[in-house]
């Protein structure tokens, strides 16, 4: 059996699962901000998606925050969000 490369590189950049892709990193985004501990605020509202393309489309959810961090080291905000959002699918 022989994948064609070509083909799945163009799906995985289409509009359909980018869409898809990006969904997923915001509602992560979202979670993580909801249960953000608060300061400053400065680390809530420095919690991002960005989008990038390799040979598929990334969604990243990030901290800008310089703290960013050492609250995740004592928190672990952002890998909650991503189990609280985890979703498995089958057939």
């Amino acid at each position: 059996m022989q994948f064609n490369n070509a083909f799945f590189e163009q799906l995985s950049r289409s509009p359909g699962v980018v869409s898809v892709t990006v969904e997923a990193a915001n509602r992560v985004a979202a979670t993580a901000r909801e249960n953000a501990p608060v300061d400053s605020g400065k680390y809530r509202k420095g919690i991002v998606v960005r989008k990038k393309f390799q040979r598929r489309v990334v969604a990243l959810v990030e901290g800008t925050d310089p703290k960013t961090m050492l609250i995740e080291s004592k928190t672990g905000n952002l890998v909650r969000a991503l189990q609280k959002n985890k979703q498995v699918r089958r057939g």
